[in-house]
């Protein structure tokens, strides 16, 4: 069979895009292939069930489940507060004598004991007491030699009675004022057979230094306006909780019952107060009165300004739901609880209400779940792996 040159280019064109596109195509194939053979096989634990609230595991033993129980349980009321001192058990460091501080042998913070020596001022006022113990020294010594010579005159009638009275009473006015003088050298703290120039100053109690209002070579006395005293100790063997309580809460509280007092330094350690003051005035911008408990601290475990929560009990017990503390999932401010459902190993995101939580970290149910109903332990870990 005789064809053309056009015909036989034609031909061999035509054969040439066959034979590309078979190559073409077989390629194509191969790297699919390839592909697919590199990518990892999907195998999700968490998959959606229809609906968000609604999660299917793959593992459902890593989730086990809790009945919820009803119990008796009395209300309670949680409240944050700080601890303050005792302002009863506060005591001011004085300085008798007006000065400057020339020695400040404790600060702020250290523990003192009652008669130790805590500072030293130096003062104009020794030097002016002393004087005037000198003075009146002196002139019951010239008055009592006045009375004696008048008595012997006296004695053998050289003078009148009235003058003997007079020297008597010269002598009464000038011991008084010795008197008057030695004491005034006492309340300074000054020996007056060994003065100096200092007045030293002793603590007055037993406890912590809570306020230094001083230095050494700064100002001391008790007459220098806007110092209420140099050091302020505070026994802190017992402090104050104040806590802020809302006006629709205050029926609840009462004085002279117990708290429990909780710092949230040592959230795992328990302290018992009792409700010393109830405020009778309230704050006009958040609508609370604030709440004194008094706390025993023998072992200064409370320290000033740390922040604590106070549990006030109520008088008497209600049936409730309780369910571990750990089964609740708090979301975008509510609260939710996982519930399986008849699918298998499917759990419904279920909202429910707290009322309050135990001591014991459980939480009362106040609504949204039955007593005997079953729910996820460990709400967040499930919440967590379906976010993943």
């Amino acid at each position: 069979m005789n064809f053309t040159l056009t015909e036989q280019a034609r031909r061999l064109s035509t054969a040439l895009a066959i034979a590309g596109l078979f190559c073409a195509l077989n390629g194509c194939h191969k790297a699919n292939t390839s592909e697919a053979a590199e990518d990892p096989p999907n195998t999700p634990q968490v998959v959606s069930a229809g609906t968000d609230d609604t999660v299917q595991v793959a593992d459902a033993a890593r989730f086990p489940l809790v009945a919820a129980q009803q119990q008796s349980v009395y209300d309670t009321l949680n409240v944050t507060g700080t601890v303050q001192p005792d302002v009863s058990r506060e005591v001011p460091v004085l300085s008798i004598a007006n000065g400057r501080v020339v020695a400040l042998h404790v600060g702020l913070g250290d523990t003192v004991r009652k008669g130790q020596l805590v500072m030293e001022v130096q003062s104009p006022d020794v030097t002016q007491a002393f004087q005037s113990y000198q003075t009146a020294l002196s002139n019951a010594d010239l008055t009592n030699t006045t009375l004696t010579r008048d008595k012997l005159l006296f004695d053998k009638g050289a003078i009148a009675k009235s003058q003997l009275d007079v020297a008597q009473n010269a002598d009464d006015d000038a011991r008084a004022a010795q008197r008057a003088a030695e004491q005034q050298l006492r309340i300074l703290g000054v020996d007056k057979d060994h003065p100096g120039d200092t007045v030293k100053v002793y603590a007055p109690i037993a406890g912590i230094v809570v306020a230094q209002n001083t230095t050494t070579a700064g100002a001391a006395g008790i007459n220098l306006a806007g110092i209420a005293g140099s050091l302020t100790i505070a026994d802190l063997s017992y402090v104050w909780v104040i806590c802020d309580v809302y006006e629709n809460d205050l029926s609840t509280v009462h004085l002279g019952e117990l708290a429990d007092i909780r710092l949230n330094a040592f959230p795992e350690k328990s302290h018992a107060g009792t409700v010393s003051d109830i405020g009778a005035i309230l704050d006009p911008s958040i609508r609370t009165a604030k709440v004194r408990i008094q706390v025993n601290n023998p072992n200064n475990l409370l320290r000033i300004g740390m922040f604590a929560t106070a549990t006030f009990h109520g008088q008497k017990a209600h049936p409730a739901v309780i369910i571990p503390g750990a089964a609740i999932l708090h979301l975008h401010d509510r609260d939710y609880v996982f519930v399986p459902t008849n699918a298998n190993n499917t759990y419904h995101r279920t909202s429910v209400r707290v009322s309050q939580t135990l001591s014991n970290g459980s939480v009362e149910v106040a609504s949204g779940l039955g007593a005997g109903a079953h729910v996820v332990s460990n709400a967040l870990e499930l919440q967590n792996t379906a976010a993943q």
